[in-house]
């Protein structure tokens, strides 16, 4: 069948080929080297060959293996059950905020230390909400009881529920993302629990496979975006509903008008019965053993 264009219609010179960023473009990989036009590049195995794997034709194969490796891996580790933790990653610890108040001379540097400061309660409240979580760990005999802190791997509250965590001794997952500014992972990872996507898709699968709780705290763009993805998940019944918690009510209250969306009938009643809204990291975690009956 003939595709016929209108008469004077172009495609503009300014629409893109495609709308994403290949892993060829994020290795700034060239043709050249992608071409293998030598038997020494042909000859590889395929398994074997990063250029070809490389390539936006294989692009399928590499969403499979971003699925499966951490699949794999965790259930190396028994791990079965997490709790996801969001938040913004600009949070500084207590002690953090403390040092760059003291360093402050200038106006603006004091404001932003008070900012800081302020915030740091939130980085301290999920550090302390991770310590407990490992503390019920340490009560459990089997590992198919136990729930684990997972987060994004980065700085901020994703780095304090590691923390809290790390530092009570249990096992702690983290599983970042390759960014146009690369986000290194926070040092509260357990071994071997360290992961990187390159797909925002798969990061989220893996954030909800296990997720028995989600636990956001104040954030941006990054954090309403996982939690209007859990929220839809539950409100079409994708996944199994599980608590969905937020921590700072006045945070949360000010961004967000839930009974507002009831209201105007572009949500029920229902779908609020996930929700839940903390001000402690005690609070956070008593949702989650009333959940789930936990001893």
């Amino acid at each position: 069948m003939v595709q016929i264009t209108p008469k004077g219609c172009h495609m503009s010179p300014k629409l893109p080929i495609h709308n994403s960023q290949t892993i060829t473009e994020f290795l700034n990989l060239h043709q050249s080297q992608i071409s293998e036009e030598d038997s020494q590049d042909s000859y590889k195995f395929a398994f074997d060959d990063e250029a070809f794997l490389a390539r936006r034709e294989t692009m399928g194969i590499r969403f499979q293996l971003e699925l499966l490796k951490p699949e794999v891996l965790l259930k190396e580790q028994d791990i079965d059950h997490t709790i996801t933790v969001f938040g913004s990653t600009r949070f500084l610890s207590e002690a953090e905020a403390l040092a760059l108040k003291e360093k402050a001379k200038t106006s603006d540097e004091i404001a932003a230390a008070n900012k800081a400061l302020l915030h740091s309660q939130y980085y301290e409240s999920a550090r302390q909400f991770g310590a407990l979580v490992a503390s019920y760990n340490s009560t459990q005999k089997k590992d198919s009881n136990k729930l684990h802190i997972c987060t994004g791997g980065g700085p901020g509250i994703m780095e304090a529920a590691n923390r809290g965590a790390f530092e009570s001794g249990d096992k702690t997952i983290g599983f970042n993302i390759s960014l146009p500014r690369e986000q290194h992972p926070n040092e509260y990872i357990s071994p071997g629990l360290s992961f990187r996507f390159h797909y925002f898709a798969l990061r989220k699968m893996h954030f909800m496979l296990r997720a028995r709780a989600i636990v956001a705290y104040p954030g941006g763009f990054g954090s309403f975006d996982e939690l209007f993805e859990v929220l839809t998940l539950i409100q079409t019944k994708k996944v199994v509903p599980i608590p969905v918690i937020l921590v700072g009510k006045s945070y949360w209250n000010e961004m967000l008008n839930f009974n507002g969306m009831v209201e105007f009938g572009v949500i029920d009643q229902v779908d609020m019965e996930s929700i839940h809204f903390c001000e402690t990291a005690e609070e956070a975690w008593q949702v989650i053993r009333d959940w789930y009956q936990l001893g």
